[in-house]
């Protein structure tokens, strides 16, 4: 079997644990905890280590989700989940600007490490406080648009969105693929 690993990260409350669940095909595997820190202002449970989860798209080929944490106590767990990925996509809430700069923290952090596709998944851009893609990309530092990766929006919840991210994703690692082996 073909197995292309995922790699699902982003800040608190981005959206990380929803989308993993909105498209598995087998129940998530999850270490969701009571928050109680100033996360729980936010969501009554965090994430502590990872969720897995697991899409079959083809005959014999399928994405395994990882899902990271969003707080940087647990980033040791990023370095973990990122080591073996083929691709990666980060959630940003486009209503938190707030959280832009741990977006960019948690972007560098990961292409420090390794040199894999990725995409930029905006979620809550439904929301009227909303940020615009232009202005969250210069939020993340991602000023030149000819080396910019897709940014995409993801509705975390509905699955016809989230397949549409992966399927962005995809295509970013058979461009890359194609492009590093000629």
């Amino acid at each position: 079997m073909e197995i292309l690993r995922i790699v699902v990260t982003g800040g608190m409350g981005a959206g990380k644990t929803t989308l993993i669940r909105t498209i598995s095909d087998i129940e998530v595997v999850d270490t969701e905890q009571k928050a109680t820190d100033e996360v729980g202002l936010l969501k009554k449970t965090t994430t502590v280590a990872l969720d897995f989860g697991r899409l079959t798209i083809g005959l014999n080929q399928s994405l395994h989700l990882y899902g990271t944490p969003g707080q940087s106590r647990f980033d040791y767990m990023w370095e973990i989940l990122i080591a073996k990925a083929h691709a990666y996509i980060l959630l940003v809430a486009a209503h938190r600007p707030q959280h832009f700069r741990y977006g960019r923290k948690q972007l560098n952090f990961m292409n420090q490490r390794v040199q894999i596709p990725y995409v930029i998944g905006l979620t809550h851009t439904d929301c009227p406080d909303a940020w615009e893609a232009q202005d969250v990309a210069i939020a993340l530092g991602l000023d030149d648009e000819k080396t910019r990766p897709p940014i995409i929006t993801v509705n975390a919840t509905e699955s016809t969105s989230v397949k549409q991210a992966l399927i962005a994703l995809v295509e970013e690692f058979a461009n890359y693929y194609h492009n590093t082996t000629g």
